[in-house]
């Protein structure tokens, strides 16, 4: 089954580039130098910063669905980042070389299922778990950290 991966639209993180880090801090966000990669993933273009690269740290509601899934968690967005990645049918580097917990939700925003693995084995699970026609969609999510990696749709 063909898939897309796609990153975050920037549109509503770009009044945050260039902000000083108190004005950042009155919309709860704080800038990050990355400093080893991988480690800082950005949302928006789906790869990991370069050392010395500037990232927005920042609450995202990456679940807005009404129902008991509601979710937000902070995430990483590169500054700059002007366009949004995509994958179709492939996995991101930045998503392979982790371990990652894969969730299936329903078109109400009801958690399906859950696993966690290798993200060198998540291309493996996203057809199986796609053919399931009460599958909406799939969410990544980094498991050691816990927050949103990406949502994986059909193409």
């Amino acid at each position: 089954m063909a898939y897309v991966i796609r990153g975050l639209d920037p549109t509503p993180f770009k009044p945050l580039y260039g902000l000083s880090d108190g004005e950042l801090a009155a919309f709860g966000a704080m800038r990050r130098r990355a400093d080893e990669k991988p480690g800082f993933p950005c949302r928006v273009t789906l790869e990991d910063a370069e050392p010395g690269e500037h990232l927005i740290l920042i609450n995202y509601q990456h679940l807005p669905v009404d129902s008991p899934y509601r979710a937000s968690y902070a995430i990483f967005v590169r500054e700059g980042a002007e366009q949004a990645a995509e994958y179709r049918d492939a996995v991101p580097e930045q998503l392979s070389r982790r371990l990652l917990a894969l969730r299936a939700f329903d078109a109400d925003g009801m958690l399906l299922k859950g696993d966690v693995m290798d993200g060198d084995e998540l291309a493996e699970l996203i057809d199986p778990w796609l053919e399931d026609p009460k599958v909406a969609y799939l969410q990544a999510y980094n498991a050691r950290a816990g927050c949103f990696a990406a949502r994986i749709d059909r193409a």
